[in-house]
């Protein structure tokens, strides 16, 4: 299998728009593109989103279509990497109608923007469309049968694209490894503020997905939206995890107090949200379709799987642990920092 070209060769049509910067995609994804693409990538935020302060991106509210009207009127977009949607799980459960109008109805009104016009749209979902009643293993012809009120309401974002515009691409994403605008949202950054205040964490032993770096995610976006390609397609990493498993890894690598780690089954959580159980996806036809495997496994280093529930307890005195050592290889891809670093030298 041919490993993933270190540059995307790609097409990018621009001015190109992502929504959904408030999440790990969109906020990782935006300053991607913005170093490749200087002055010509434009974001937007929840207009009551304060803690975004930035002069690329804009206050717009995806599920406002005048607003969204009045944006690509001015800005003249040519293609969108849809990153918006609301994954809090707790808050959709207890507010489905705030879910339904960020992740149904922002679809809607994007796509009456860019279909008229004909642009290129890469459309990011999830796994969580799954119930993961059986062993992972989810292919795109597979029906989906979603436990949450966010997988639900995502479920109907996809088939609305469909409906409205089969040239969208459609990306099914896992867990994105990266850090957040916030510090709290996504994997990371959660597990991490509930370590660095040593508060205990709970995460599930049998809940299993199938993480990926934000690293090889934006580069994946880049060439999407570069090509053709149109449908439903799965974006997850190769490696497949509990969400215990995760919490491991980030608390012995970042040197963090092993005794803040609770893992547990899914029977003992709380009624709400109800939880998913194994959702990994099998993205082999993504991977046929590029002629190479996009996604190096998360963790890179194979020395960082877990071998089993204590692992995480063992510290040994040669291995390097510290919060700074954690992002620079849970955050970021350390094989994609090496080649850029060689590339340095190299010149």
């Amino acid at each position: 299998m041919m490993i993933y070209p270190a540059q995307p060769n790609s097409r990018v049509p621009l001015p190109l728009l992502i929504t959904g910067i408030a999440g790990v995609p969109g906020y990782n994804a935006l300053d991607y593109f913005r170093r490749r693409y200087p002055g010509q990538v434009i974001g937007i935020k929840q207009a009551d989103n304060q803690r975004i302060s930035d002069p690329d991106v804009l206050p717009c509210n995806a599920e406002d279509r005048d607003a969204l009207a009045r944006l690509f009127e001015r800005h003249e977009f040519r293609a969108v990497l849809d990153c918006a949607g609301n994954c809090a799980l707790k808050q959709c459960e207890m507010a489905p109608d705030i879910a339904w109008r960020i992740n149904v109805e922002g679809v809607k009104n994007l796509l009456s923007q860019t279909t008229p016009r004909g642009l290129r749209v890469v459309h990011l979902s999830c796994d969580l469309v799954f119930s993961g009643w059986r062993d992972g293993g989810y292919t795109e012809d597979d029906a989906t049968d979603p436990v949450t009120i966010y997988g639900k309401t995502m479920a109907v974002g996809e088939q609305t694209v469909m409906e409205m515009d089969r040239t969208v691409c459609t990306l099914r994403i896992s867990l994105p490894m990266g850090v957040s605008v916030s510090g709290h949202a996504g994997a990371i950054d959660w597990i991490t503020s509930r370590f660095k205040m040593n508060r205990r964490a709970t995460l599930y032993i049998d809940e299993i997905r199938t993480p990926t770096y934000t690293d090889c995610m934006n580069g994946l976006y880049e060439t999407m939206l570069g090509n053709d390609l149109a449908g439903i397609f799965h974006a997850g990493g190769p490696r497949r995890m509990s969400l215990y498993q995760i919490a491991q890894v980030i608390n012995r690598v970042g040197g963090y107090n092993p005794d803040c780690l609770n893992g547990i089954p899914r029977i003992q959580a709380g009624p709400m949200p109800p939880r998913a159980g194994n959702v990994c996806m099998d993205s082999s036809k993504l991977t046929q379709a590029l002629g190479y495997d996009p996604f190096d496994p998360w963790p890179y280093c194979e020395s960082l799987m877990p071998t089993d529930g204590d692992w995480h307890c063992q510290r040994p005195a040669e291995e390097v642990r510290s919060p700074e050592r954690m992002l620079e290889v849970l955050a970021k891809n350390p094989r994609r920092s090496m080649s850029a670093s060689a590339a340095v030298k190299s010149r």
